[in-house]
């Protein structure tokens, strides 16, 4: 008599689409095109993930980091993921079968073909910095959003310019709801997509510090532009941007959150801070500079050094530019780029790096953590900004690079 053959199980790499905010970074990420989306899901093929793993710290909400154990022949198809809006409960399996993980079947695939196996080294540190406090994540996802309440609405931006950017105060009352500097939150706007199914969450970056927008305060605040044309100049109207714009005190949101266990500003005092920014990216950076500011204005020792460059077009559509003219130099260097002032040259942040090439590699020989946050295209220009200002002091820029992420102290969010 013949004997049963083995069930050969496999554990599937899932992305969950109730927590998935589609912002693309997992399908950037990784290296072997496992990852693709339709208008709805960003769903994994089982047929080319190898599980590697290099799409799982980039994520910004952990939605990537899920798993199903179930026989091969089994294996939840693209169109099957396509088509869910949570994902499926483990099966039961029989307890004898044979596991071949995704790991095992890159190895043999390495072999015969002489590839790497582990994605090349990520440019942005996934873990946070040492001293960093213990942040809180994921307390509430979609089937259980917390309400905030609206306490204010302003325009940061002057009325007469194209860019409309608006700072958002969210009151949380009594419920938990804990961020450290540099996490973010996911909005829930109202209403159905063109498919008929709710909106997913936009994810912001919150622009104030631990003790809150008005300090000692259950509340926070976002730096929001309002969308209305895509990157090539298209009309657009932004779901999330818009719906945050318009609304008024006194209005409820749905709100997720917090997310972000990495791109978290340092505790002790001692370590420097090179923070590089455009537009709304500036969130990030206002909350980490607020929290140290109101340590300095309350007398507490900070041996560390702040420095700031910041890109708009002008002055104003730069967010927060009054504020940050009051920030005595003795706090903060601070370094404003615009490429639209009139009668000016253009200038971007890179170029700016590049003038101060000195005291930015100054910082960078000490205690320094780095953290980027603003449009994808800054990328390029900021790393060969900081890769010659370190090449004309005599450092190997390369060598540092990959010595601050992995000590996590090179963080970087683009969109």
């Amino acid at each position: 008599m013949n004997a049963p053959e083995q069930i050969v199980l496999i554990r599937q790499h899932l992305i969950d689409p109730e927590v998935c905010i589609r912002c693309n970074t997992c399908e950037e990420t990784c290296p072997i095109d496992a990852i693709t989306h339709d208008g709805r899901n960003y769903v994994v093929d089982p047929a080319v993930c190898n599980g590697c793993n290099a799409c799982i710290s980039p994520c910004p909400t952990g939605s990537i980091d899920h798993w199903r154990t179930l026989p091969r022949s089994a294996a939840y198809s693209l169109e099957e993921q396509f088509s869910w809006d949570e994902l499926p409960p483990q099966q039961d399996v029989p307890e004898d079968s044979a596991v071949e993980t995704p790991a095992e079947t890159a190895v043999e695939q390495a072999l015969a073909e002489g590839m790497q196996i582990n994605a090349a080294v990520s440019p942005t540190s996934a873990i946070a910095p040492w001293s960093a406090a213990h942040p809180y994540i994921n307390l509430y996802l979609n089937k259980n959003p917390v309400t905030a309440t609206v306490a204010g609405n302003y325009r940061l931006t002057a009325a007469d310019t194209e860019s409309d950017i608006h700072h958002i105060v969210l009151d949380f009352g009594n419920q938990f709801f804990p961020i450290l500097e540099g996490q973010s939150i996911g909005i829930i706007p109202p209403g159905l997509d063109e498919n008929g199914k709710p909106h997913y969450i936009r994810m912001y970056s919150v622009a104030s510090p631990r003790g809150g927008e008005r300090e000692g305060y259950n509340n926070l605040s976002l730096t929001v532009k309002r969308v209305v044309s895509d990157h090539e100049g298209r009309a657009v109207r932004g779901i999330g941007s818009n719906y945050l714009c318009d609304l008024q005190k006194g209005d409820q949101v749905q709100v997720t959150g917090p997310f972000g266990a990495n791109y978290l500003m340092p505790n002790h005092a001692g370590s420097n801070i090179l923070m590089i920014c455009t537009g709304t990216g500036s969130a990030p950076m206002r909350a980490m500079t607020e929290h140290r500011r109101r340590m300095f204005a309350r007398g507490q020792p900070l041996d560390g050094k702040l420095m700031l460059f910041f890109g708009a077009r002008t002055p104003e559509e730069l967010p927060y530019f009054g504020p940050l003219l009051k920030l005595p130099p003795a706090f903060i260097d601070m370094h404003l780029a615009f490429s639209r002032q009139p009668d000016q040259p253009r200038a971007y942040v890179q170029d700016k790096i590049r003038e101060a090439g000195t005291a930015v590699t100054e910082l960078l020989g000490g205690d320094t953590y780095v953290y980027i946050c603003g449009l994808k295209g800054m990328e390029a220009g900021v790393m060969e900004a900081l890769r010659e200002a370190c090449a004309a002091s005599g450092m190997d820029w390369a060598a540092l690079h990959a010595k601050m992420v992995k000590e996590g102290r090179f963080h970087v969010e683009t969109y």
